[in-house]
């Protein structure tokens, strides 16, 4: 008899290990899964403009740094709550309040700046760091929330000329007057989709193709092979929408990912080799495999911590090899033995123990080819510097 509904994940030819480099964008969801790779020492980065739902801001953020956007003054905006117009409205273009943060309609809220040049600045790093970690990565989750996208009604608002209106991925709690909300069409949001593939490929190409003049870079030339894009729905419900829309918007982003993924079955890459367009189940897997409360967090909605504990270890099945999943339970076995809390640091127990974290680390480190664990040693030869002085 059975009682419990596994979800069937084809085979794929996605494998990640130490040395992949894996980023993330999209909800909060992704955030919650990049931080379980992040703790077990994989090389990741997360939502570098912060916290995005729905597929069309996704979109525009790849974009950006697909072209090697630089952000100057027309991509910002200073907070203009609780000043009036002549209206007796709020107007976000109106007299402006120099006490304000200065916020992007682009970004999240993380990438504010108590002026405009320091909210500028924060944007221009963001785009640099995550442009140089795209070249090299090898796997890009895109982590899907929600169809509905809140679209700003005044275009010249952001000098962007867009006529239907500026898609922003955060409203940092402006006027609700300003935004124009509706759910978008799934064919709207498979070419947000595609646009993504298109854009991500494009990173990877330029690169590859600029590396491959220099022949010492041989990482390189294999490196469109390696390249994977996943897309995955993300289980947190959004019930502020009302348990009918919530499934409909998932429904719109389940659509237009499948969509997608039957059109572009093959992408050309830099070579003659082909770039995998995947689905990674995660709503169904909570859907059907975690169909009981007590696998989610005291608000009803969010996951606890043990569903994403497991939704990793689904993750790790289908993309790790069983020599890789090895390597995770040691590392996970040496990092719980460093988060140990240091009754005594100057205790000769306590630098004996240092000792050992700092062998076991350096012999992890040789056996795993990409490990680093150099916070783990870092914390610890302070800890046996200060016994020993």
């Amino acid at each position: 008899m059975e009682l419990f509904t596994k979800i069937d994940i084809p085979a794929l030819s996605i494998r990640i290990d130490y040395t992949s480099r894996i980023a993330f964008f999209g909800s909060c969801f992704a955030d919650n899964i990049s931080a379980q790779f992040a703790a077990r020492k994989f090389s990741v980065l997360a939502n570098p403009f912060g916290t995005v739902y729905n597929p069309v801001s996704i979109a525009g953020q790849i974009r950006a740094i697909a072209d090697g956007k630089v952000f100057g003054e027309k991509d910002v905006f200073q907070d203009a709550r609780g000043l009036q117009n002549d209206s007796g409205k709020q107007d976000a273009r109106g007299k402006q309040d120099a006490r304000g943060p200065w916020y992007s309609w682009d970004a999240h809220g993380s990438l504010s700046g108590a002026t405009r040049e320091e909210c500028i600045e924060k944007l221009n790093n963001a785009a640099t760091r995550t442009r140089e970690f795209l070249k090299q990565a090898d796997v890009v989750f895109i982590t899907l929330g929600t169809a509905f996208v809140y679209y700003l009604k005044d275009a010249s608002a952001t000098g962007n000329g867009d006529a239907h209106g500026h898609a922003v991925a955060n409203c940092h709690r402006q006027a609700p007057a300003l935004f124009e909300r509706r759910m978008i069409t799934v064919e709207e949001a498979a070419r947000a989709l595609e646009n993504i593939v298109q854009d991500l490929t494009r990173i990877k190409r330029d690169w590859i193709l600029r590396s491959a003049q220099d022949d010492t870079n041989i990482a390189a030339r294999d490196d469109d092979r390696k390249f994977h894009i996943v897309f995955t729905v993300s289980p947190l419900r959004h019930m502020g929408d009302g348990a009918h829309n919530n499934t409909l918007s998932k429904a719109t982003l389940q659509l237009a990912v499948n969509n997608v993924i039957n059109k572009v079955t093959t992408v050309p890459s830099a070579s003659s080799g082909t770039l995998p367009v995947s689905y990674f189940p995660s709503y169904e897997i909570v859907m059907d495999e975690l169909r009981d409360y007590r696998f989610y967090a005291d608000d009803m909605v969010h996951l606890s911590k043990t569903a994403e504990e497991y939704i990793f270890e689904r993750m790790a099945e289908t993309y790790c090899s069983e020599k890789t999943r090895a390597d995770i339970a040691q590392v996970e076995k040496l990092t719980r033995m460093a988060n140990h809390r240091i009754a005594d640091p100057e205790s000769p127990a306590t630098h004996a123990f240092a000792e050992k974290i700092l062998a076991q680390a350096g012999e992890l480190e040789k056996k795993i080819p990409g490990l680093d664990l150099s916070e783990e040693k870092q914390k610890f030869r302070g800890t046996t510097l200060h016994v020993r002085g």
